[in-house]
């Protein structure tokens, strides 16, 4: 058979039909060990769990063609043995191995004679789909806490903003730790109170909402601490107090890698709270340095991880709030905290160059101590905090930044919890 690869159509049946002097790829997948090709025939080989060796025919004619496909792009892992079966292949005879092993490789021989037999007439790797880098993230978590004491129970938020009942803890149990999304579809908590001092431990978060165990700190251990995704992939943890109050910051990769603690910039305080912005972006804003002394200043964080110096408050001076990016990690929205008198509902929006809006008088249960993070594409959602007591209630808030009234929680009350995004799948 000779001809050139032309475009397939797919008959009624959903069979891909030979077409004319083409080649006709065979509907079936090659997940096997071996394969015994046939001239004519266009193969996907998907070898995600074993090597495939393939024999070719052991007779031709100049003109037949053979294409062979990287299915599921695991040739890298488990690559492709060709067996000429007698036949040369491009001019070499049987004894000789012929190997592919690079993911995403498409093969297409023809048979030119008896002197080159077998040649690859292309042997490219076909480039994945490009991801778009601004897709946004559909899930989230909630974890950690204290209900009295610590608790390391988590809950999982589906991109309708519905929370998930409790998932048994993993990890140590503590409080008023850090998160934040980092590879685009993952998250990762760290630090936090465990009873005995401020630690550095983290649990890194898979795509699947799985909290993994501990896994030993590095950096400085920080409690009251914000957490935040930045650039396109990457997340950072700063401020916070450990042992007293600093301005340091860890950047964490995105392998979910923390790396060592580095000078911050502008005033030392913990108890504020972080922010995406304008896409890539992320802003602190709030805290405190001491019993008495609260803050409204922010401080912008670059796509590079740079912290900004001080920019003038906005609002009331408060700590104990939460904040969460919606419209796309365009935007951001602080809301709720304590202002070292009352509880508050108030919130400060966020516009995507990093200004923070006046205070606008809130809904919902005025409280503190609760945890927010984005979901759904373009939406946030504020949850759990300290009232008069605990609770699991909960304020989602919609892509324009307006957030809804109270609704009954799920799972256990608690506060000083953290939370984050970690999937682009909903």
């Amino acid at each position: 058979m000779s001809g050139t690869v032309v475009s397939n159509v797919f008959r009624t049946s959903g069979v891909i039909a030979a077409t004319a002097a083409g080649i006709n790829f065979q509907s079936s997948v090659v997940t096997g060990t071996t394969l015994t090709a046939a001239s004519g025939n266009g193969y996907f080989i998907d070898t995600t769990s074993n090597i495939c060796t393939i024999t070719l025919p052991s007779s031709a004619a100049a003109g037949d063609q053979i294409v062979f496909v990287d299915y599921a792009r695991t040739w890298g892992t488990n690559k492709i043995v060709i067996d000429s079966n007698g036949l040369n292949f491009q001019g070499q005879d049987d004894t000789y191995t012929v190997e592919y092993n690079t993911s995403g490789v498409t093969v297409n021989i023809v048979y030119s004679g008896s002197s080159k037999g077998w040649t690859p007439i292309s042997d490219d790797v076909v480039t994945d789909v490009p991801e778009d880098p601004n897709r946004a993230t559909q899930l989230a978590i909630f974890g950690f806490g204290d209900t009295g004491s610590a608790t390391g129970v988590t809950n999982l938020v589906n991109s309708s903003g519905v929370i998930a009942a409790d998932v048994s803890a993993v990890g140590t149990a503590r409080i008023d730790l850090s998160a934040a999304g980092y590879g685009k579809n993952r998250g990762i908590f760290r630090g936090g109170y465990n009873g005995s001092g401020s630690n550095a431990i983290t649990n890194l978060i898979s795509t699947s909402g799985v909290v993994s165990s501990d896994v030993s700190g590095v950096g400085t251990g920080v409690t009251s601490g914000i957490g935040s995704s930045y650039g396109v992939d990457l997340a950072i943890f700063a401020y916070g107090n450990n042992g007293s109050t600093t301005n340091e910051k860890n950047l964490v990769s995105n392998s979910g890698v923390v790396a060592s603690t580095t000078s911050g910039a502008g005033t030392a305080r913990y108890d504020c709270r972080g922010s995406e912005y304008g896409g890539d972006k992320a802003i602190i804003y709030g805290g405190r340095s001491g019993s008495s002394t609260f803050y409204n200043l922010s401080n912008l964080i670059s796509n590079q991880g740079v912290i900004a110096s001080n920019t003038t408050g906005v609002g009331d001076a408060r700590i104990y709030l939460a904040g969460a990016s919606y419209n796309g990690k365009q935007n951001g929205v602080f809301a709720y905290g304590f202002d070292d008198s009352s509880n508050l509902n108030v919130k400060n929006l966020v516009n995507s160059s990093g200004v923070i809006s006046a205070d606008v008088t809130g809904v919902g249960t005025a409280r503190r101590g609760l945890a927010a993070t984005n979901y759904g594409g373009d939406k946030a959602v504020f949850a759990y905090g300290y009232s008069s007591s605990a609770t699991n209630v909960k304020n989602l808030v919609n892509s324009s930044g307006v957030i809804a009234a109270d609704v009954s929680g799920v799972g256990t009350a608690r506060y000083y919890a953290s939370a984050c995004g970690y999937s682009q799948n909903a």
